[in-house]
């Protein structure tokens, strides 16, 4: 029997989660395309550090090669222009009444998901790839497990299409997705991949909210302060301290 799922859309910013999240589509499917959204981000050197993850991919992982096709960037201004929060305004970073942090940007990963969708209609591809996670988030209603779920049914039923919304990093923290990239790497085929591709997501992929490319880390470049500079910082430590642990689902 020919497997139901063969081709995936990556919602990829080019930051570590969706790096991550593209190694695994390139290891499960056959097909897989990626998008990210420009909708007006503090951090938008983001948009360019993902040209660079994808060239860099593409030379040193000739087993994926074939497999990645198109990417895609879509204009989404609009989500700039209603979000007052510190991800699309010159703000600091803090945490507002709701107990939520102000760089919840208010219906995001929602609008990505049917755009995506829309997207990945149109190109004839049946999984949504994103890096959404409830372990090492702050909160976000928009990243939780039922709320992709919900989604999942939503959009499959709007579209008529039986649309599969994957999450590989919703249940793992931050170091066991070091350590998922890692296992990726390994598997790609590729002679010391797994270290080839944590090196590349050190040296080329982007997470500090501020957009800062001038300070290099171990963990990459960044302020060093920001929540996602943080996160992602304890994350290398406990990833490098625990050593090579296996993630079976990898």
């Amino acid at each position: 029997m020919a497997p139901m799922h063969t081709t995936a859309l990556v919602l990829f910013s080019g930051g570590q989660d969706s790096t991550t999240c593209l190694a695994h589509a390139l290891s499960h499917y056959e097909r897989v395309e990626t998008v990210a959204f420009d909708y007006g981000q503090r951090h938008q050197v983001e948009l360019g550090a993902r040209l660079n993850v994808l060239r860099e991919i593409r030379a040193q992982f000739p087993q994926w090669v074939l497999k990645l096709g198109e990417d895609h960037l879509l204009d989404l201004a609009v989500l700039g222009k209603v979000s007052e929060t510190s991800l699309t305004r010159d703000t600091a970073f803090k945490m507002e009444a709701s107990g939520l942090p102000n760089t919840f940007v208010p219906g995001r990963n929602l609008l990505f998901l049917t755009l995506a969708a829309a997207l990945a209609y149109r190109r004839g591809l049946q999984v949504i790839v994103t890096g959404v996670c409830e372990t090492d988030y702050s909160g976000y209603p928009d990243c939780r497990d039922d709320t992709m779920k919900a989604m999942q049914l939503a959009l499959s039923l709007g579209m008529d299409q039986r649309f599969l919304i994957e999450t590989p990093l919703m249940w793992i923290d931050k170091a066991a997705t070091w350590e998922l990239a890692r296992d990726l790497g390994e598997k790609s085929g590729t002679p010391q991949g797994g270290q080839a591709l944590v090196d590349l997501i050190v040296e080329h992929t982007h997470t500090c909210y501020l957009g800062d490319r001038a300070h290099r880390h171990v963990w990459g470049y960044g302020c060093g302060t920001c929540p996602a500079c943080e996160l992602r910082a304890r994350g290398f430590e406990k990833y490098q301290a625990a050593g090579p642990v296996r993630l079976s689902s990898a």
